[in-house]
């Protein structure tokens, strides 16, 4: 089984609606999210998120804040960054030799219209957000399937 971590900046946006999207989509695949920063620890995903997702049938109201670690680079074996800032944040705690492969969330859509996934914090559209993470999160159950199979 394949363990994927999503993480942006405060998990209560963006990478708590991915992991609640890749819970329905892959469920064969394990998957959590996580925050480079630690301001909402504990805390439920932002409440238009849980509407947006859970309109759409992507429960999360469970999910609580945690902050990324040093330990996420061993317990998973993908790590998927929402914007270059978190994924240069993630990268700056990589462990001396630690192989585990970062990515942007929209390296896997096709035709993105932008190579991050925007926070819908702060530009209020969670619309677009959950579009462009369930898009991407359909290719990249993909491609983890074809790693898998190999």
């Amino acid at each position: 089984m394949s363990r994927v971590l999503f993480v942006c900046l405060g998990n209560i946006c963006r990478s708590p609606t991915a992991e609640a999207v890749f819970r329905v989509i892959a469920p064969e695949v394990e998957a959590d999210s996580a925050g480079t920063g630690d301001w909402h620890i504990g805390h439920p995903p932002h409440p238009p998120a849980i509407r947006a997702a859970e309109a759409r049938g992507f429960p999360m109201s469970d999910l609580r804040a945690r902050q990324f670690t040093v330990d996420d680079f061993d317990a998973f074996d993908l790590i998927v960054a929402m914007d270059r800032q978190n994924l240069s944040d993630i990268e700056r705690l990589r462990p001396s030799g630690n192989a585990t492969p970062v990515r942007l969330m929209l390296d896997y859509l096709p035709d993105a219209p932008t190579s991050e996934v925007p926070d819908p914090y702060y530009t209020g559209d969670f619309d677009e957000a959950l579009d462009l993470i369930t898009g991407a999160a359909r290719h990249l159950r993909a491609a983890l399937q074809f790693r898998d199979a190999d």
